[in-house]
């Protein structure tokens, strides 16, 4: 396996702020993806007992004035997956033509206030062409939650609305944050009520996707009575299947009431041109106590009686985003999952839920005629990427918006 490496907490070491245990951790670099070091902030490390963004800076977590040169962009994405007209190739610099549609809602769930949120929306939207819209950030309760950290959510939450928002920028958007939470029944730093929020918003709205780019690492038994938190009538939710290569269970992208997005990697030639998508390092895993959904049945030849993840797989490195008027060259599942839910959104099939969301994704996989149209067979990148679905990217990435 080419996993990256585990990160593993002793509580004796563990220190406590707000009241909540953490780990002491900081930037690591921890891998490297074709000549780019992926340098991870402190609140990307997986730590037992608490939950992760899933995002790691690349080369350097300096910040820029311009894009950087090289990243992916909303154009050569859309470009790469047919969801737009494009130049032959693909290349990143000539790749302008951006999604144009969207339907219902979409809501992003993260943890604290983000008082740039729009101000950075609009930055994004400017240098790449794409629809303007306002951000409606609410919280659960009356008191908004605070700010957490320079390089932790506030570069997760830019990530997430401005790369949902530029594959449906029809869509309504909304930002859902919520206070610092490890303990209890809550066990998430996004709390349940923030997700149970969005899950409202969305259907008041139209219906649509929630995007969830967190993670626990490990999985506990007690997730099963969780999974209620995902089955709010008209809406399709996604989570990130994590960075840390195959083998590390995560929740809540193994909940069988999410579509569960890892990651790949575009190569391209020395003139910008793409040449294949192949593993990147995006997580993958098989649940020790979810059972094997019925949308699975068609691969119990691989998961046997348990949950299988991730189902589906986007892009994780590398792109640009807007924080605080400045650019960071950023990657993850955690740019995947948005990218992921945003594109099922324009594609409009409006399912009622993640359930009929992934009968539809793998109904499509049992037929090889429709798969071969609708999905990239991720096949190289790992000694686990077997052709049809596998580990390193589910059922594989987007092709078109047909069957999404």
């Amino acid at each position: 396996m080419n996993g990256l490496a585990r990160v593993s907490c002793f509580f004796l070491f563990s220190i406590v702020v707000f009241g909540i245990a953490f780990c002491p951790v900081s930037a690591q670099t921890r891998s490297a993806l074709n000549g780019h070091r992926l340098i991870y902030p402190p609140s990307s490390v997986p730590v037992p007992g608490r939950l992760h963004t899933n995002y790691f800076f690349v080369d350097s977590n300096q910040p820029s004035p311009q894009p950087f040169q090289g990243a992916e962009t909303p154009g050569s994405l859309a470009c790469v997956y047919q969801l737009v007209t494009g130049p032959a190739g693909c290349p990143i610099a000539t790749s302008t033509n951006v999604p144009t549609g969207g339907i219902g809602a979409i809501a992003i769930v993260d943890a604290g206030y983000d008082p740039t949120a729009q101000s950075d929306l609009d930055a994004f939207d400017a240098e790449f062409g794409i629809p303007a819209t306002t951000i409606t950030q609410v919280w659960p309760g009356k008191k908004a939650p605070p700010q957490y950290g320079s390089e932790g959510w506030p570069i997760e939450e830019s990530l997430d609305i401005e790369w949902a928002h530029a594959m449906a920028p029809q869509a309504k958007l909304f930002l859902v944050v919520s206070k610092l939470c490890n303990t209890g029944e809550c066990a998430t730093d996004p709390t349940w009520e923030a997700i149970t929020l969005a899950g409202q918003l969305v259907a008041e709205n139209g219906g649509g996707v929630v995007s969830m780019s967190f993670g626990d690492y490990g999985e506990e038994k007690r997730e099963l009575k969780f999974d209620k938190y995902f089955t709010e009538p008209g809406v399709v939710y996604f989570a990130a299947s994590g960075d840390d290569g195959l083998g590390v269970s995560f929740y809540p992208t193994a909940s069988p009431n999410v579509v569960s997005v890892g990651g790949t990697y575009f190569n391209r030639d020395q003139n910008g041109n793409f040449i294949n998508e192949v593993y990147g390092g995006g997580g993958g895993d098989l649940s020790p106590y979810e059972p094997r959904p019925s949308y699975q049945n068609g691969i119990a030849q691989i998961v046997g009686n348990y949950r299988g993840f991730p189902d589906v797989a986007s892009d994780f490195c590398c792109t640009s985003i807007v924080l605080a008027g400045q650019w960071y060259e950023v990657g993850g599942t955690s740019w995947a999952t948005p990218t992921f839910a945003g594109i099922v959104n324009t594609a409009g099939s409006q399912q009622q839920s993640s359930f009929d969301e992934l009968t539809m994704m793998y109904n499509e996989y049992a037929n090889p005629t429709e798969y071969a149209d609708d999905f990239n067979d991720i096949t190289q990148g790992d000694s686990e990427c077997v052709v049809g679905w596998n580990y390193c990217a589910g059922i594989g990435s987007a092709k078109t918006y047909a069957g999404k």
